[in-house]
């Protein structure tokens, strides 16, 4: 599939002639981290009007923000860079659209992403919103990776230049007018290189590290003692840990505890290398296996969203991730039905766990 690269669309933003050029207001999102900094300020140096803002989407019960709406860092950034800067309270939004879900997903034996649901229901939505209200022409964020148009007039996304730092299985989710009015400055650097702007720019989170952890589970706490605190459900209880046959091995502590493709803290010792396999929440099971147990030729996909293309006939070969750091491998797509997709894999993939999100790649590194 044949794409050309969008940086700024040329129709909106950059016109240049004899008239001159004229540049674009935009909403950038700051997080208070490096990334976003550098992207506010490469906008800038192209002449751009810059206005930073910082959804406030989480605050623990004893005051500590979220890691990705640090807003003392951001503001001090936009002071650094001459720009308009403006937090804004996401909170409850963030909770009906991430923690809330996040905490049923647990509870129910699945492995959610969170970041996918925060950036289509909450971070891009209240972007553009404000994108509307301060009559900007788009928003852009420090995301590693490619806006792109494609030649049937589809966006979609490209994976970063430099494959460590790409993000683009992150943003799977969002829509084609969420694309259509979003800049991603640095799809084309490392994260060495943005540091370096950053130290040369005397940007003051220069050198502050990268968060690791889901940015609203408190640094030192687990996320199994985030659920418990924050669920409104009482917690699953101790069980059996069984074999693919059914046969009891032993009992697991609960299954909040447990995500596919564990070995580590299971608990239990059975002589050889266990992982486990399945959760079983209606049964309040963790199947037990081996790691040979964990490879699958086919999944069945749900909730398609769909950005190269607007819908798939026939079988599509493609690259598919199965996880936020798999490499990717080789599948065939087939459509099932209008809500789910069924993916076979040229050879068998390790550890899909259901929640997670199975994104799709073309040959030029696209988002399907």
């Amino acid at each position: 599939m044949c794409y050309t690269t969008f940086v700024v669309p040329e129709e909106m933003i950059l016109i240049r002639g004899q008239k001159g050029l004229y540049m674009a207001k935009i909403i950038v999102g700051m997080s208070g981290g490096v990334d976003s900094a550098v992207a506010a300020y490469l906008l800038k140096q192209e002449g751009h009007e810059v206005i930073g803002v910082t959804l406030r989407t989480w605050q623990s019960k004893d005051g500590k923000e979220s890691r990705c709406c640090e807003i003392d860092d951001a503001r001090r950034v936009a002071w650094k860079l001459g720009i308009k800067y403006y937090p804004f309270n996401c909170i409850a939004e963030f909770e009906k659209n991430v923690t809330k879900p996040f905490v049923n997903d647990y509870i129910c034996g699945r492995t959610p992403n969170p970041c996918t649901r925060c950036n289509r229901y909450v971070k891009w939505d209240k972007m553009l919103y404000v994108a509307k209200v301060m009559e900007a022409n788009y928003i852009a964020t420090g995301h590693y990776a490619e806006v792109v148009k494609l030649e049937n007039g589809r966006f979609t996304f490209k994976q970063a230049l430099h494959a460590k730092k790409d993000q683009t299985y992150m943003l799977y989710s969002l829509t084609q007018d969420q694309i259509r009015a979003t800049l991603m400055p640095l799809g084309k650097l490392t994260k060495d290189e943005v540091r370096k702007i950053a130290l040369e720019a005397g940007l003051p989170v220069a050198e502050k590290p990268d968060s690791q952890e889901i940015c609203f589970v408190s640094e030192g706490t687990n996320y199994t003692d985030y659920i418990a605190e924050y669920s409104d459900a009482p917690m699953p209880g101790a069980g059996n840990f069984v074999d693919e046959e059914g046969n009891v091995l032993g009992v697991h502590k609960g299954i909040i505890h447990y995500t596919v493709g564990q070995r580590k803290g299971l608990g239990i010792a059975l002589g050889y290398p266990a992982y486990v396999k399945t959760i079983r929440a209606d049964r309040n099971e963790v199947v037990i296996g081996s790691e040979d147990s964990l490879f699958s030729d086919e999944i069945i996909c749900g909730d398609i969203n769909l950005m190269s293309i607007p819908e798939l006939t026939g079988k599509l070969h493609c690259n598919v991730k199965v996880r936020y750091h798999h490499p990717g491998q080789g599948a065939y797509l087939e459509r099932m039905d209008d809500n789910h997709i069924k993916v076979h894999f040229d050879s068998p993939v390790r550890a899909a766990a259901p929640g997670q999100a199975a994104v799709f790649y073309d040959e030029n590194d696209c988002v399907i």
